[in-house]
């Protein structure tokens, strides 16, 4: 089987053991932090992600080549209770795994916090067609922003680097329910594993919680207990103090974005955008 649409970044091709992963030509970096990522993984937390096979570093079609993992994807479903348990559990494992040296080595994951802030001072500048609540929940995002509470706020005390997957869709998580025995014990965990790692590289816990909690398909099509994920996460008081402000900052772009869909070619259902907003405003609240 294989898979394909006008916004992806790739294309997969599903076989029995395998999944062969397509970049577009010329995507080098997306292929090279693909294959740091599983490489990494495989070695410091093995199970927790597919086992690289091989790779084609070609510029005019990148190919990697990684095992096929079995499990249902978390996007589409209630990730609440024992599920968002395990979430927890294996975002637990991940954020220790790789070691602080070779972290440090990694290249910073695109869409941090300093491009972000630039992209949304570009968007800032553009006369956007928004519904009313769209256009109040953008000023307030923006104007939090410039008043010093996103610039300041995120770059506040001195957070630990870990290697991040870089993108926040519960597509991305899969859940294994064969992974654990079926020994008829009550709250006994399913296995959550991870995908995709186009986007990886050096980041902070805070942040890629925020790229998770904030992440539209955490919301749109399911629901996710954010504030028990937050519970269950190994944070320092630094880290824990840094969530909010990223959620926030990760939202507003969320709006941006769901504000400049295509009406004729959307990707989310109709009254998206304005749930967004209500969503951006809370938050801010």
């Amino acid at each position: 089987m294989t898979t394909n649409g006008p916004w992806s970044t790739h294309a997969l091709e599903f076989r029995p053991d395998t999944v062969v992963k397509t970049f577009r030509a010329g995507a080098h970096d997306n292929h090279r932090r693909e294959w740091t990522a599983l490489t990494l993984l495989h070695r410091f937390a093995p199970d927790l992600a597919p086992r690289p096979v091989s790779r084609d570093p070609r510029p005019s079609c990148p190919v990697v080549v990684m095992s096929r993992l079995p499990g249902v994807a978390l996007r589409g479903t209630s990730v609440r209770d024992e599920r968002v348990d395990a979430l927890a559990t294996t975002l637990n494992t991940l954020y220790a795994a790789v070691p602080d040296e070779v972290v440090r080595e990694l290249a910073v994951r695109p869409g941090q916090q300093a491009p972000i802030i630039a992209r949304i001072d570009e968007w800032a500048g553009w006369r956007l067609d928004t519904t009313p609540p769209v256009g109040r929940a953008l000023t307030a995002g923006v104007h939090w922003l410039n008043r010093g509470g996103g610039r300041r706020a995120l770059g506040r005390g001195q957070v630990s680097a870990v290697f991040g997957p870089g993108d926040g869709n519960l597509a991305n998580y899969l859940e294994d329910s064969g992974a654990c025995p079926d020994d008829g014990m009550r709250g006994t965990q399913a296995r959550i594993r991870i995908v995709d790692f186009e986007e990886s590289g050096r980041s902070d816990r805070a942040f890629e919680l925020a790229e998770i909690t904030e992440h539209v398909s955490s919301w749109v099509d399911s629901s996710l207990d954010v504030r028990r994920l937050l519970e269950r996460i190994d944070l320092t008081p630094a880290e824990a103090a840094r969530v909010p402000d990223c959620r926030r900052l990760l939202a507003l772009v969320w709006l941006f974005l769901l504000s400049m869909e295509d009406p004729e070619h959307p990707r989310n259902p109709p009254g998206t955008a304005e749930r967004q907003a209500a969503r951006l405003t809370e938050l801010l609240g």
